[in-house]
């Protein structure tokens, strides 16, 4: 099952394990096909739309530290997936676990996410998602 597989690697990585180049560059293949699409369908009930659209931004810049894109990728990946420990189509709860996740993540590498990362994620909501922040 995905959501095992990706749970399993983010704790890997959490832990300073490292993930293999393949799986990392298939997360990474994985996140750059489908975060866009899936964050346009559930804009209006993702709270936490700057901090994810952030941590895409820092997941994806070759300066960021693999070990801190590796998590963040994992986390993403778990964003994406429709059939998550709690699925995204339950409203009100839908995306709990989703956040939970990332706050956590986020908590761990926080000091990687910059101004930068923060402002592109800035300009991407204001063309992508108008309205949503």
């Amino acid at each position: 099952m995905v959501a095992w597989n990706d749970a399993s690697e983010l704790r890997q990585a959490a832990l300073g394990r490292q993930i293999s180049l393949t799986a990392f560059a298939e997360r990474e293949r994985q996140i750059r096909r489908d975060f866009w699409a899936k964050l346009k369908r559930f804009a209006g009930r993702v709270p936490f739309v700057e901090d994810l659209v952030a941590a895409y931004y820092c997941a994806l810049d070759p300066a960021t530290p693999m070990r801190v894109r590796g998590m963040l990728l994992a986390a993403l990946a778990y964003f994406i997936l429709p059939f998550d420990l709690i699925p995204d189509m339950i409203v009100g709860l839908g995306f709990a676990d989703d956040a939970a996740l990332l706050t956590a993540v986020l908590g761990l590498v926080a000091s990687h996410i910059t101004p930068t990362h923060r402002a592109a994620a800035a300009r991407a909501l204001d063309k992508e998602l108008p309205g949503t922040r």
